[in-house]
């Protein structure tokens, strides 16, 4: 069979793979800022994405997956340096379609049995010979540290509920770090699997923060679905209620801060808008 099809003459260089590995485009390329993706089939014409690194964290989410071995996340078919080919999400079930359509509560119970299961292969991701490159979280906070005293009493106090939580550690895990509607996909048959770690290393409440915001701020900002969403995953999670709110400020800083930094003034606003939100859970 053809291993090609029609690439476009930018993905050149990330095209060489597909002929590496036999592999046939079936569907359009993406580029992001730290990947290229293409969906493509393999020899088996089994459905599966080509991902070519272009960033550092990227490099660690690879190493991740591999060390997850497809518990609670895509599987790794095959591995090479930039490159890397998962199994791909087929499925016809959406996380994002299913807010829409009144299924808030599944969709918040589908992400926390993912982070459940991420969290419950800590032991065996990091049991390898060799040391995995995560990320800790008292680094991935260094931007609201630094910031926070420049951008508004939120920030302050996201910084003091963090720093606290990061000097009193509890049930640190291997995290996925961005769990969100958009990265947990429907796997048909295997269920549903999050794409996309982070590899960060800290307490597992964290993980449960973003899907609170998501799928996007101002469905996060309704009335009454912060406090729903918080209390669904409380119990489901097992999370102590007080200690996951101070998290869920913490993360809100966290990611308002970021949006500075990204001149994007109105979801720093609005992430800001569902700290303050989350302060009468803290």
């Amino acid at each position: 069979m053809s291993d090609l099809g029609p690439v476009d003459p930018g993905h050149a260089a990330d095209a060489a793979w597909l002929r590496r590995w036999r592999l046939r485009l079936d569907g359009d390329p993406r580029t992001t800022a730290s990947s290229t993706l293409m969906p493509v089939l393999t020899q088996a014409l089994e459905p599966a994405m080509l991902k070519i690194a272009h960033a550092d964290e990227e490099q660690r989410a690879a190493e991740l997956l591999a060390r997850f071995d497809g518990r609670g996340v895509a599987r790794v078919l095959r591995r090479s340096g930039s490159a890397l080919l998962l199994e791909r999400a087929t499925g016809s079930r959406d996380l994002v379609r299913m807010v829409g359509a009144g299924l808030d509560d599944e969709a918040t119970r589908i992400i926390c049995a993912a982070a459940s299961t991420i969290h419950a292969a800590s032991d065996r991701v990091l049991g390898g010979d060799d040391p995995l490159p995560l990320v800790e979280l008292r680094t991935w906070f260094q931007h609201l540290f630094a910031l926070a005293d420049d951008l508004g009493p939120l920030h302050r106090r996201g910084a003091e509920f963090a720093a606290a939580l990061l000097d009193d550690p509890r049930d640190e895990v291997v995290l996925h770090g961005d769990l969100h509607h958009g990265n947990v996909l429907d796997f048909g048959e295997r269920g549903w699997l999050a794409i996309d770690p982070k590899g960060l290393f800290g307490e597992a409440a964290f993980d449960y923060c973003n899907l609170l915001c998501n799928p996007s701020h101002e469905r996060a900002l309704e009335p009454g679905r912060l406090e729903r969403r918080f209390r669904v995953v409380v119990e489901e999670s097992g999370l102590e209620p007080r200690r996951f709110g101070r998290w869920l400020v913490a993360w809100c800083a966290l990611s308002s801060t970021w949006f500075e930094i990204d001149e994007d003034p109105g979801h720093a606003g609005s992430a800001a808008a569902i700290g303050e939100l989350a302060l009468g859970l803290a």
